[in-house]
């Protein structure tokens, strides 16, 4: 065989290798973009049950603390909050308000509360357990803005990898669009050039 046609063979070889590096190139990429899209649209979804979750937690809490400030604004007086005590704090006994004798020529004597001893351990452990859930709630409150900023992260490395799978910005897609028409413009050439 001449050498003109071992050229025209390795010409063809040539083209036929770059035209499946080419498709096997785009075959891969595609793959890879439609496996990051549903990794990308589960992890979008489960992010947005847990926004969702937290509203509604948030929401919940905001009507709580309402109730809670309305009661402590309506009962003020000391009859008041002896009735009402019991409903918010389980103790043994009940408080009980006693008045002094008057004394003459002095103002009217103000109530005093009597607590039986036994409400006295109910009473320190409900304080004990409410300094307790003040240092856990300062506690959540840091984690929550921890985890708020790893969210914000996570949603900007998200934004990230959709635009990489995309192709990234436009200028770099135009360059890697006009790389692989050159690559095939290239093969084009040495294929007619073959052919002559």
């Amino acid at each position: 065989m001449p050498a003109r046609y071992w050229f025209h063979l390795a010409e063809l070889a040539i083209a036929i290798v770059l035209a499946l590096a080419v498709y096997f190139s785009w075959r891969a990429d595609r793959r890879d973009r439609a496996q990051l899209a549903s990794e990308l649209a589960a992890t979008k979804q489960l992010l947005s049950a847990a926004d969702a979750r937290q509203h509604e937690r948030d929401t919940q809490l905001a009507q709580t603390l309402a109730t809670l400030a309305a009661e402590k604004r309506t009962v003020i007086t000391p009859a008041q909050i002896v009735s009402d005590l019991p409903t918010q704090i389980a103790l043994p006994s009940a408080i009980t308000l006693q008045t002094a004798p008057s004394l003459p020529n002095a103002p009217a004597p103000q109530p005093n509360a009597v607590i039986p001893a036994e409400d006295l351990k109910p009473l320190y452990d409900f304080a004990i357990e409410c300094k307790a859930c003040q240092a856990k709630l300062a506690t959540a409150q840091s984690d929550l803005t921890d985890e708020r900023a790893k969210t914000t992260a996570l949603t900007r490395e998200r934004d990230d990898a959709l635009r990489i799978a995309r192709g990234g910005s436009a200028l770099r897609r135009i360059a890697r669009a006009t790389k692989w028409f050159l690559l095939g413009a290239a093969a084009g050439a040495v294929a007619a050039k073959a052919a002559h």
